[in-house]
């Protein structure tokens, strides 16, 4: 297979985490024989400083033409002012918005040799298997905004069209997975989650007989995650709830350095990227954890390139230098870490 990626490194520890990543899928490609091209480009807080814009035309004219993109993280406190009119996040949604990526797919499988790195007891942790997946494009981070001298508002806005497709992602994904979709709304008081509940449960009793669903509030949603994390398969919610939850869930693997996401619409293109951030404490210092930029990759290559095998040789690799506890400084004692280019070179010596 000939594959274009656009590679988008990003701000603070981006160009690191991506740069420890390439070799990986090289080395996948190699092994296989498959020729992947990488393209770069500037989004976030350095397209700010190089284009003034945070998504440049030519990047988002790139994205269009690939098959897949691989993005870093964007911000970082050079931009953080939140009144200014041009921020690196803008940057995010609107390549989001602009290839019309609506589903954000967020796997939580903590790993045995992580789990004392996690807050939560270990015992609550093991066998825990979570997607949530996260709407994308809609709700109260894309509704109509004002602001005054004395208030401000944020409108909540939902389609039926926006919810079926979402849940329909997330029921094919239920159904190749253990069979069960719990929808996390607020509907005992908004009436987009009472939207949201009806459009859910009406898509899944016509589509997906064959799924078990349940409804949770997203309050009580918060604690079950945390208290009976194991009894959760697929996990769909609207996109501020789904932001929020994703973050609390990326706990119980014990480091945001392990979580990989995908975002991803109808067709077969899509953005895969770490969940953390920018981490502008630990940039260039080569020290920042590249496995959740790594397993990102084989998202890209399952969900993008539909190399499955690929993508599984990928994340047996990341788990057997977690077996071999190669673990950089965010899941090891002090003194004991290695750094990012020896973690992803630990990944590539375990490809099968």
């Amino acid at each position: 297979m000939h594959a274009n990626i656009v590679v988008l490194p990003g701000d603070g520890i981006g160009p690191e985490i991506i740069a420890a990543t390439l070799p990986v899928l090289e080395a996948v490609a190699a092994r296989h024989g498959h020729t992947f091209e990488f393209e770069e480009h500037d989004i976030g807080g350095i397209a700010i400083d190089r284009h003034g814009v945070p998504l440049p035309d030519t990047t988002l004219e790139a994205a269009r033409k690939a098959d897949a993109i691989l993005l870093g993280a964007v911000g970082g406190p050079k931009w953080s002012d939140p009144n200014a009119k041009v921020r690196p996040e803008q940057g995010l949604l609107a390549i989001r918005k602009g290839l019309g990526l609506f589903a954000n797919l967020r796997p939580t499988k903590p790993h045995p040799a992580a789990l004392g790195a996690s807050p939560i007891k270990p015992h609550l942790l093991e066998g825990v298997d979570i997607l949530v997946v996260r709407e994308l494009t809609g709700g109260i981070y894309f509704g109509d905004k004002t602001r005054s001298a004395t208030d401000a508002t944020d409108l909540c806005r939902y389609t039926v069209a926006e919810i079926e497709r979402v849940v329909r992602s997330a029921g094919r994904l239920a159904r190749q997975r253990r069979g069960h979709l719990t929808s996390v709304d607020k509907a005992n008081v908004l009436e987009t989650s009472r939207l949201w509940r009806d459009v859910t449960s009406r898509v899944m009793r016509e589509e997906f007989p064959d799924v078990a669903v349940e409804h949770q509030l997203v309050d009580s949603m918060a604690m079950h995650l945390l208290s009976k994390p194991r009894a959760y398969d697929v996990i769909v919610t609207e996109n501020m709830f789904g932001d929020i939850l994703t973050d609390e869930a990326s706990m119980l693997a014990g480091s945001l350095g392990l979580l990989a996401s995908a975002s991803l619409g109808d067709g077969k293109v899509g953005i895969y990227e770490p969940i953390h951030g920018s981490a502008p404490d630990i940039a260039g210092k080569g020290i920042a954890n590249p496995y959740a930029t790594i397993l990102s990759a084989a998202l890209l290559l399952r969900h993008s390139l539909g190399l499955e095998a690929e993508a599984a040789s990928i994340e047996a690799a990341v788990s057997a230098a977690l077996d071999a506890k190669v673990f950089t400084a965010d899941l090891a004692p002090a003194g004991q870490a290695v750094n990012t280019t020896q973690a992803a070179q630990a990944v590539i010596e375990r490809l099968a």
